[in-house]
């Protein structure tokens, strides 16, 4: 980890990020859009290549609406085979690089029969059913305890003030609990039904593994989902990646004029 930082903070010298955020499938482009310092993924020591589409593979480090900024560009996933320690420990860097707020935002499927795909969601809670936890293992404890409350893992302040500013820029929004699946496959309709019972609003194969380590790291974080489809059996389309990047696409003036606006105010 001492020789990432070190890294890192020879090529942003004397930048020091306050927030960080994660940007999921079709939303990368958010951070192109901005005077940055770009540090791709495959030259970071300790990081590894990001390989789906619609994920660039490279840490941008910006000052935005006067916060300073370093963003992931694409994030790696379990489902690529990756450990859970690899996926998340970008999440460890940003906090050991000074950062306090993390936004995680996803592309996911619509669970509950009320949402629908081009719509935003603020997610209040998750249910990991991924089958493992990132923490499993040595405990550092210059980042946080062994045995971390999960009890507030979404900030709700931070999440008031992402529906005060959706609703003055009338951006239709929901709010509602991801459930995270391994993935590569999409869910079948009878878990897609399982989901629903258990409480489950909106789906998909991110978010929970790194909110875990920063809740655990102490950093204040809000998430947001892209929905971008609706579940297996939520309606009768087969399912497809080029659907989720398309729609994310479609939705992407909304995503940044909330996200800039939440930079502001967080």
């Amino acid at each position: 980890m001492d020789l990432t930082i070190s890294f890192i903070k020879e090529k942003i010298k004397d930048f020091k990020p306050e927030i960080g955020i994660i940007l999921g499938s079709g939303l990368g482009g958010f951070a192109d859009e901005f005077n940055s310092i770009a540090v791709p993924y495959n030259e970071i020591p300790g990081f590894e290549r990001s390989n789906v589409q619609g994920h660039k593979g490279q840490l941008v480090f910006a000052e935005i609406n006067g916060k300073k900024v370093v963003m992931m560009q694409g994030r790696y996933h379990f489902y690529e085979g990756y450990s859970m320690q690899t996926v998340t420990y970008p999440v460890k860097i940003m906090k050991k690089l000074g950062v306090e707020k993390l936004i995680i935002t996803n592309a996911a499927g619509a669970v509950n029969k009320s949402f629908n795909p081009g719509e935003l969601m603020f997610i209040t809670d998750h249910i990991n059913f991924m089958g493992t936890n990132p923490l499993i293992g040595k405990n550092d404890e210059d980042l946080g305890t062994r045995f971390p409350d999960m009890s507030e893992i979404y900030s709700k302040e931070f999440i008031t003030k992402s529906e005060n500013i959706a609703k003055r820029l009338n951006i239709k929004y929901q709010k509602g609990v991801y459930a995270a699946t391994t993935g590569p496959s999409y869910e079948t309709p009878a878990e897609i039904k399982m989901y629903s019972i258990l409480g489950a609003d909106a789906v998909g194969m991110s978010t929970a593994p790194e909110a875990i380590v920063a809740n655990y790291c102490g950093l204040k974080v809000l998430g947001i989902s892209c929905l971008t489809n609706y579940a297996a059996g939520v309606s009768s389309n087969l399912l497809n990646h080029q659907e989720v990047i398309d729609t994310a696409n479609k939705v992407k003036d909304n995503f940044k004029c909330i996200l800039l606006e939440v930079l502001k105010n967080i």
